[in-house]
């Protein structure tokens, strides 16, 4: 083999290489928002069309929780989301204990195809009461 032949196949193997590589071909999240809690609790006390979503476990709900939450739990998300959350276009706060588990379940609504969803953290720094 000729040394330009040699150079010729390494520069399309270091090519393709990068190419292939691109972020174009790595699976890309959908984008979620976050809220503060103050903003969360203020849009949920002035009567506005939103459904807050709590991701804890049914003991941790039953526990404490906000008042008008809906539960589902994040391991059943999955699952369950399109028939507890039928309108893709609508608010959805999302919380859980310490915001772990939120911002999971808000970039899983996301890439369900929901398009207004905001983690707004966990129910221990939450500025209102909560209900049993």
């Amino acid at each position: 083999m000729n040394k330009a032949l040699i150079i010729f196949t390494l520069f399309l193997l270091v090519t393709g290489f990068l190419t292939g590589c691109s972020s174009a071909d790595v699976g890309v999240d959908a984008e979620f928002g976050s809220m503060t809690q103050r903003e969360a609790y203020e849009l949920l006390n002035n009567g506005s069309d939103v459904i807050l979503l709590d991701v804890r476990s049914e003991e941790e709900f039953l526990g404490g929780h906000v008042e008008g939450s809906v539960l589902l739990p994040l391991p059943e998300l999955g699952e369950f989301a399109e028939s507890v959350l039928q309108d893709k276009s609508a608010t959805i706060l999302v919380i859980c204990n310490s915001g772990n588990r939120s911002q999971t379940a808000s970039q899983e609504l996301a890439n369900l195809g929901y398009t207004n969803v905001y983690d707004i953290g966990g129910v221990l720094t939450w500025p209102g009461v909560l209900v049993q």
